[in-house]
């Protein structure tokens, strides 16, 4: 197995303008007019400039009260009071590379080196999918190892992997190092959903201290290229993301909607979704504080991000607290995982202290998915497994199409209650069976379209009388 060759995108650039955007990011804005016109420009769903996300970045405390305001409408709005769950699968963490911050890194001694077998891999897909998941994301090391075609032989073992009586992953999500254009399309064929690559920091200084040069990721445009290439590989949904505490964290924010932009203008389409991890302990890791974030700033990010980029799936992971993440699926986050685990094989082999030591990052939540199902269900929130855009071809341009004037809400609504009742019937406890029905109950009565109505009770009805499962609009 060989690394993927060094061929980039076409008309590849390196977008990223580091003096630029390293003055936005200091600069004071507390004029209140000026920040409540990008405010409506942004609740009338269009994308932000660099410069006009740099205005929210410096806004005085008032306004920022405002702005999460803005936030919570606009999510509701694109979004509806639907949250997406899925699961991190990690395949594999021997890595070649070095970074500062990682626990995976090659240097690290205290990191046991672990691929699943295909076998093993299947374990732990059943074991997820009797939790009642239905969509992972997978997670490999950077490896000559785990190259394109293993990266689509795991993909397709997942996709075939089914449990009695429902089990079944249906959407399969792919985070791993950047491919060359061919790498993108053996993986496409495959059938991953959305392809990620983060940054880690979009700035340069601290992109070649954190990872030395020696090693492909110390190539700064190699991976900044690496969604450019998965587009032109076939690959219309990708993700792209930084890892806050590594630089300052406005800077980093507009790297993110630079990125957002660029690919927006170069292919039509920008990232399907957007990842903000803060920095965790890791075992044989020591990183400095200096861009430590607070909380305050963290939620800060969070509402100009979704603001910035109205249709953008953003992601808060279990790197945070359940309480960080209860306050951020209020103003902004449209995706979480639940029930995650992050050590190699650790949905089978949990209670293992050894492996969890030895783990990638510390998580911040660890509760379990029926239970994270339970609180998003009394709070008012529809707990969704959907797949539908990606299965019916509603991505990229096609998902565009259908978000941007505002009908995705209109799917996304019915199909997440069909995937909660399912969730129901099959998985789920006592106590969440109740909560689950009764919202089920109280969203059937918000939709005002008769036809659509009985449509959905009747598919309902079939999950629930019938047996009937993965219907969808």
């Amino acid at each position: 197995m060989t690394m993927p060759s060094m061929e980039l995108s076409r008309n590849a650039k390196d977008f990223i303008d580091d003096d630029y955007l390293q003055k936005l990011a200091d600069s004071a804005c507390d004029d209140k007019v000026k920040i409540r016109e990008i405010i409506a420009k942004s609740l009338k769903k269009e994308a932000l400039t660099v410069e006009e996300t740099a205005s929210l970045l410096a806004a005085t405390p008032e306004l920022t009260e405002e702005i999460f305001e803005a936030a919570r409408e606009l999510k509701d709005t694109v979004y509806g009071n639907r949250i997406v769950l899925f699961a991190p699968l990690y395949i594999g963490n021997k890595c070649i590379n070095d970074c500062s911050y990682c626990g995976f890194k090659c240097s690290n001694p205290d990191t046991l080196r672990r691929t699943l077998t295909m076998d093993e891999l299947e374990q732990q897909v059943v074991a997820l999918e009797k939790q009642g998941h239905k969509r992972l994301i997978l997670v490999y090391g950077e490896h000559p190892d785990y190259d394109a075609n293993f990266i689509a032989d795991t993909v397709r073992k997942v996709y075939a992997t089914k449990s009695e009586p429902h089990g079944e992953i249906r959407r399969v999500n792919i985070n791993a190092a950047p491919l060359d254009i061919e790498g993108y399309k053996i993986v496409k064929a495959a059938g991953i959903g959305t392809f990620q690559i983060f940054q880690e920091t979009y700035h340069k200084k601290t992109y070649a201290e954190c990872h030395p040069m020696r090693t492909r990721k110390g190539d700064y445009l190699w991976r900044l290229d690496g969604l450019d290439r998965a587009m032109e590989g076939g690959i219309d949904d990708v993700g792209i993301g930084a890892l806050f505490g590594l630089y300052n964290w406005k800077f980093e924010v507009l790297g993110l909607v630079s990125h957002a932009l660029h690919l927006q203008t170069k292919y039509g389409v920008g990232p399907h979704t957007i990842s903000f991890p803060r920095m965790r302990p890791a075992c044989g890791v020591e990183v400095e504080q200096n861009f430590y974030v607070s909380d305050d700033e963290f939620k800060k990010l969070i509402a100009v991000l979704r603001l910035a980029v109205p249709y953008t799936g953003l992601i808060c992971t279990a790197r945070e607290s359940p309480e960080m993440r209860r306050i951020a699926t209020g103003f902004g986050v449209s995706q979480i995982d639940a029930g995650s685990r992050i050590e190699i094989g650790g949905y089978t082999e949990v209670g293992d202290a050894q492996v969890m030591e030895k783990e990638q990052f510390c998580l911040g939540d660890i509760r379990s998915l029926d239970n994270v199902m339970r609180e998003l269900i009394e709070n008012g929130y529809i707990p969704s497994f959907c797949t539908s855009c990606y299965r019916l071809g509603r991505t990229g341009e096609h998902f565009m199409e259908f978000a941007v004037p505002g009908f995705i809400k209109r799917f996304c609504t019915p199909n997440a209650l069909c995937t909660l009742e399912e969730y129901l019937c099959d998985y789920s406890s006592d106590a969440t069976r109740e909560a689950g029905e009764k919202l089920i109950k109280e969203e059937l009565e918000k939709i005002d379209k008769p036809e659509m109505k009985e449509m959905v009770i009747e598919r309902l009805n079939q999950i629930r009388t019938e047996n009937k499962r993965d219907l969808y609009f």
